[in-house]
């Protein structure tokens, strides 16, 4: 059966009203809840270590921030936006201690539940509101009167009202106008760690970089093997999640669109399916998180190492020289810990528009079969 779309109609952010929402960290997912919550007229407090450089940002931006734990006895829904690996630690030291009966704990991902890095009391709601998109966009989404789509989940329902908060917290942050779907704790994980991991991150930079480096061994110039494998990504990625895939093949060429079907299957095959599978069973059983929280707790020196690995590979340096050239591509700031989260729309209250669901855009033509390829 289809999954159920939850909308605007079917939240009510009055379940909010007496409730005081309290914001745990203040990064990419955290300032987006919290400013949208804000301005749909929750009444919102931030909670962040004593010496968080956040905390001028918060407070620039009109909130009340409390160290952590006094937050916590503050409020009565915590949403934890704090990285999975330090989410245990926070929980521990600032979060139990002042976790009261009636409470509920909110969540954007289920890694700290399903791992058990985190086991709540039982008489607490236990819930999950995670929009399927990077804090920025909640936020500029949220603005312009639209919605990022996002799931809720119910991991406990001490109060029988758990689904309801969910859902009011949800369209508090505007996803309601673009569609709740309801989900598991476990299936969210599970599905968001092996998409990380095998296409959307892991997946897509790795075939880029092998791409990239088969070209230029191959004696062609560094800035053509850019374009062809990095800069035209992006038109077929819009192209896919404007129409899907077939839809995507539609606007190139037949040439392109042979090479798809012919030699696409050649390059990601079996093998690669299989592959897959073993990492979607380390995903299941476990093993990935134990790994990651133990590079976490040692001191993430491969975790490091890899990184930088990535920052020096040819295609960086090329590609920044490419990108200095095209002014229409926004230039952002991937250094410091502002990055996350600091953009134009902050500290603006949200246009009358926002109050109620964009005007449906016209139809946009297909794009030219000749366009690619």
């Amino acid at each position: 059966m289809p999954a159920k779309i939850y909308t605007d109609k079917d939240a009510d952010l009055a379940v909010l009203k007496d409730k005081t929402c309290a914001v745990i960290g203040f990064g990419s997912q955290g300032h987006a809840h919290a400013l949208n919550l804000k301005d749909s007229g929750a009444k919102v407090i931030i909670g962040l270590y004593p010496k968080s450089k956040s905390r001028i940002e918060a407070e620039k931006l009109g909130f009340k921030v409390y160290d952590t734990a006094e937050a916590v006895k503050k409020a009565d829904v915590i949403f934890l936006a704090v990285p999975d690996v330090r989410a245990s630690e926070v929980y521990a030291k600032d979060v139990a201690p002042n976790l009261s009966k009636g409470k509920t704990l909110l969540f954007s991902h289920g890694f700290a539940i399903v791992y058990k890095t985190i086991v709540p009391p039982s008489d607490v709601d236990v819930i999950m509101v995670a929009p399927k998109g990077p804090g920025h966009i909640v936020r500029r989404q949220y603005t312009e009167g639209k919605g990022v789509p996002a799931l809720i989940a119910v991991a406990q329902d001490a109060s029988k009202k758990a689904k309801k908060i969910a859902l009011a917290w949800a369209k508090g942050i505007g996803s309601t106008r673009g569609g709740v779907f309801e989900t598991s704790f476990q299936e969210e994980t599970e599905t968001d760690l092996f998409g990380e991991q095998t296409v959307l991150c892991g997946g897509v930079s790795h075939l880029i970089q092998a791409g990239f480096e088969t070209l230029v061994e191959a004696g062609y110039q560094p800035e053509m093997a850019y374009f062809e494998v990095l800069h035209e990504l992006k038109l077929i990625v819009d192209l896919i999640n404007e129409s899907g895939i077939s839809g995507m093949r539609f606007s190139i060429s037949e040439t392109a669109k042979w090479g798809d079907v012919s030699v696409g299957p050649k390059i990601i095959d079996a093998s690669v399916k299989k592959r897959m599978g073993a990492a979607l069973k380390e995903i299941k059983s476990g093993k990935f998180a134990k790994e990651w929280l133990a590079e976490h707790q040692t001191g993430r020196a491969k975790y490091s190492e890899l990184l930088k690995k990535g920052e020096e590979h040819p295609i960086e340096k090329v590609g920044a020289r490419l990108r200095s050239t095209m002014p229409w591509i926004q230039k952002s700031n991937i250094k410091g810990a502002k990055a996350a989260y600091i953009s134009t729309t902050e500290g603006k209250a949200a246009p009358k528009a926002a109050a109620k669901p964009a005007a449906k855009a016209p139809a946009r033509k297909p794009a030219s079969k000749a366009k690619k390829g």
